[in-house]
């Protein structure tokens, strides 16, 4: 009763094996030999691959251009975060004269 185990492939090494098939043209039939995978999963890692294939292409300017606006996005965050701080810190400041102004109006 052997128990069968699964391997686990990394992203590299599946594409590493990918490569092999589409680049250097080794046969489907001897990388799935060669790695001890069903043709099935070969072809689903292909299909994967093919339909993830526009981000691979993807123009550098269009991402750095979105690297950008996210840093752009993160410093206003920081701005925002820092004048919503002072704000605390000037109503902590106000409320604290307010509590003792009502104690010596209390006391007179």
């Amino acid at each position: 009763m052997g128990q069968s185990k699964r391997r686990h492939f990394t992203a590299e090494q599946k594409s590493e094996i990918l490569r092999r098939h589409l680049g250097d043209k080794v046969p489907v039939s001897d990388l799935c030999d060669e790695y001890g995978i069903q043709p099935s999963l070969f072809y689903t890692w292909q299909r994967q691959l093919l339909a993830n294939a526009s981000a691979a292409l993807e123009d550098g300017r269009a991402r750095r251009g979105q690297k950008t606006t996210e840093t752009r996005d993160q410093e206003k965050i920081e701005a925002l975060e820092a004048k919503l701080a002072k704000k605390d810190s000037v109503i902590a400041e106000i409320s604290e004269e307010y509590v003792e102004l009502k104690k010596s109006l209390g006391e007179n």
